[in-house]
């Protein structure tokens, strides 16, 4: 038998986990006929089909699924060996593939991208924003950035950001044309935008607290939006009263586009956290960047208790 080339493998994993050859390619970032090629090469080294395949569809066959489960612990084990090694650069290098909160990514973590990336230039940064509740194991990322509430508990979690109010909101504009709620239940009375949460399908329930008793507001409205950022838009649109994360829209507040109606009425949320899964060996790109978030965090608390 012909002696079988690590990258022949790595090409045939790439493509059976995603049962695609033009998928497969563009994860490894290789010609769509230079990848059918390997496979064909590897096919023809070890005298067996391993797909198949129709213009339409590709298929593991039954040779093609018990190489896949033979090789791919071997495959992991040297990749595994190989980021060890990692550890005794000066600069670590290797790719960092995160899913991050769509307000979170735009707001919080771009300004980061810069120094991060200064600091450790040899990391290249795949980060793809979504809103969805990603399987990050399932969808080969490296870690996630979401809502507390939004973290599996086999996850290993580390806090990007504190506990956040959600706040019902309004733009001066809609106010002057609707008489500001006085209690939570006067909101069935106005034109409340609502959220539909991504890749769950439902939408999110609006629910307050004074401090002594919480309560899920049944609400109804023109508009329902699966993007937080286009439901601030239409709140500053004067279209109709929104309940938003404070981060969100604490600039609008300060600077009187938006005002907090209720004010007293809000509901507190868990932070946003940078989690990934807790039984896998930690990639260094990744621990690099859990100490650089770590030291973040440490600024802000810096600068929150020298301020005035």
């Amino acid at each position: 038998m012909a002696r079988v080339q690590l990258s022949e493998l790595t090409a045939f994993v790439a493509v059976a986990e995603r049962l695609s050859f033009t998928k497969a390619a563009r994860e490894l970032g290789m010609a769509l006929p230079t990848i059918s090629q390997t496979v064909r090469s590897l096919e023809e080294d070890l005298g067996v089909r391993l797909f198949n395949r129709t213009t339409r569809s590709v298929a593991l066959t039954e040779a093609g699924e018990r190489l896949l489960a033979e090789v791919l612990p071997v495959l992991e084990g040297v990749g595994q060996a190989l980021e060890s090694i990692n550890l005794f650069r000066e600069k670590p290098i290797g790719t960092l593939r995160l899913t991050v909160v769509r307000p979170f990514g735009l707001r919080q973590l771009a300004p980061l991208i810069r120094s991060f990336s200064a600091e450790y230039p040899d990391i290249r940064l795949e980060i793809a924003l979504d809103d969805a509740n990603v399987d990050i194991v399932k969808h080969r990322f490296d870690a996630g950035i979401r809502v507390g509430s939004g973290v599996g508990r086999d996850m290993k979690i580390v806090r990007m950001l504190d506990d956040f109010a959600m706040l019902t909101v309004a733009s001066p504009n809609y106010l002057s044309r609707h008489p500001e709620p006085l209690s939570p239940g006067d909101l069935r009375r106005h034109n409340c935008l609502k959220y539909r949460s991504p890749g769950e399908n439902s939408i999110h329930q609006w629910t307050l607290s004074d401090g002594r008793q919480k309560m899920d507001v049944p609400v109804e409205g023109s508009l329902v939006v699966n993007d937080l950022d286009l439901l601030v838009e239409a709140a500053l649109n004067g279209v109709g009263i929104a309940y938003l994360p404070r981060p969100i829209v604490e600039t609008h507040l300060a600077a009187g586009r938006l005002v907090h109606v209720l004010p007293g009425w809000e509901y507190m949320m868990p932070g946003i956290f940078l989690f990934h899964p807790s039984r896998r060996q930690v990639p260094v790109p990744l621990q690099v960047f859990v100490k650089f978030i770590q030291k973040w965090r440490k600024t802000l608390s810096v600068g929150v208790h020298q301020s005035p």
